[in-house]
This record gives structure tokens, sequence and C-alpha cells, in this order.
């Protein structure tokens, strides 16, 4: 039988947890939101409207931003997953689907990251 090192451990926890993705937590949001009840931190967030999970999102952003700049990784990417989930709920809130905003990001990709943002500029005006 093959002994587990903590290096391989390291990196079979890293495969396992690498099959939950953003998708899944969509997921997750689009069934606690449509299950409701009082158990549900995300309908409970849903039901207080878009402005209070647009508020909670700016918080997250906030935390996660000291965490970056404290240089701590274990608590960026704990602030980062809060700051995405809550990305998700505000998304949720105002009936904007994940795929939506991969659909604006595959259209960026077709130009550099200086050609696009001009663009974005001269559409704005």
């Amino acid at each position: 039988m093959e002994r587990t090192t903590p290096a391989r451990q390291a990196f079979l926890s890293s495969v396992l947890m690498s099959r939950f993705t953003i998708h899944d937590l969509a997921a997750t949001i689009d069934a606690r939101a449509a299950a409701g009840g009082e158990a549900s931190y995300t309908r409970k967030l849903l039901d207080r409207g878009a402005e209070y999970c647009a508020k909670k999102l700016g918080e997250e952003a906030v935390e996660t931003v000291i965490a970056a700049v404290e240089n701590d990784r274990g608590h960026l990417i704990a602030e980062t997953a809060d700051l995405l989930y809550h990305l998700l709920v505000l998304l949720k809130s105002r009936g904007i689907k994940l795929e939506d905003v991969e659909a604006a990001l595959a259209q960026r990709t077709s130009k550099s990251g200086l050609e696009e943002k001009a663009s974005r500029k001269r559409d704005q005006q």
C-alpha cells in the first residue's frame, strides 16, 4: 500500500477541491434562492433586495483588499470566496446569470486588454 506523504495529501486535496466550480456555487445559490425559508442566508440576502446585496458585496470587496494588502494568503483566499459568493448573489438579485457575464468576457478576449478598454471609453461617450 502506498504511503501518503504530506505533499501527496495536499495534491489530492487540491484535486478534490478543484472539482467545485463557480458554476457549482451559482447552482447552489439558485437552489437556495428557490427553497426560501428562514434557514437560508442566501434567501435572506435576496429578500432584502439588490441594494442590500450590493452593500454586502462592497463590504466583502473591502475585506478582500485588506487581506491582499496584509499579504495573508489564507485570509485572501477566504475573503475572495466570500466576495465571489456575494457577487453571484447580487447578480441573482438582478436576474443576471453567470453565463451572461461569461459571454461579456468572451467578447472581450477577441481584443487586447488595452484595445478593449479604449473601445469601452468610446462607447460611453
